[in-house]
C-alpha cells in the first residue's frame, strides 16, 4: 500500500482540528443562547467549504469515529454536568441542548444506559433531585 504523503495527512488533521473547534464554539453558543440551533454535519462542512462526505470521511480516517460521535459524546456531557449539578430541571436542560424532552430522555438512554433521572439519582441521591 502507497503511503499517504505528509501534505495530505497535515490537511486531514487541520480539517478535524477545524471540524472540532466549531462544534465546541456551537455547543457554547447554544448554551449561551447565541444560538438557538446545534449544527449538523453539512452545516460545519459548508462553514468549512468542504463536501459533507469529504467531511465525514476525513473526520473517521483521521479519528476512527464519525463526525456525529463527537456531537453526541460533547451534548451527552453536558447534559450529565448539568443533571449532577442539579440545577435544572431534566425539562430545562432538554431544551438548552434543543431537544424535545421525551426525545432527549431516549437520546441520553441510548448512550448512557439510563435515563436521566437515573443518573440524577444515582449521582445525587434519591431525595436531592429535583424532576421533571
Amino acid at each position: 500500500m502507497a503511503e499517504i504523503p505528509k501534505k495530505i495527512l497535515a490537511r486531514q488533521k487541520e480539517i478535524t482540528n477545524d471540524f472540532l473547534k466549531i462544534i465546541d464554539q456551537n455547543l457554547a453558543d447554544v448554551l449561551s443562547g447565541k444560538s438557538e440551533n446545534i449544527y449538523e454535519i453539512r452545516d460545519v462542512a459548508e462553514l468549512m467549504h468542504i463536501h459533507p462526505r469529504h467531511l465525514s470521511n476525513t473526520i473517521k480516517l483521521v479519528t476512527g469515529h464519525s463526525p456525529c460521535s463527537f456531537f453526541e459524546n460533547k451534548i451527552l456531557d453536558i447534559a450529565k454536568q448539568n443533571l449532577r449539578d442539579n440545577k435544572m430541571r431534566i425539562a430545562e436542560i432538554a431544551q438548552l441542548l434543543t431537544y424535545d424532552p421525551s426525545n432527549f430522555t431516549k437520546f441520553f438512554k441510548r448512550f448512557s444506559g439510563m435515563t436521566p433521572k437515573q443518573y440524577r439519582e444515582m449521582h445525587l441521591g434519591k431525595s436531592d433531585t429535583v424532576t421533571i
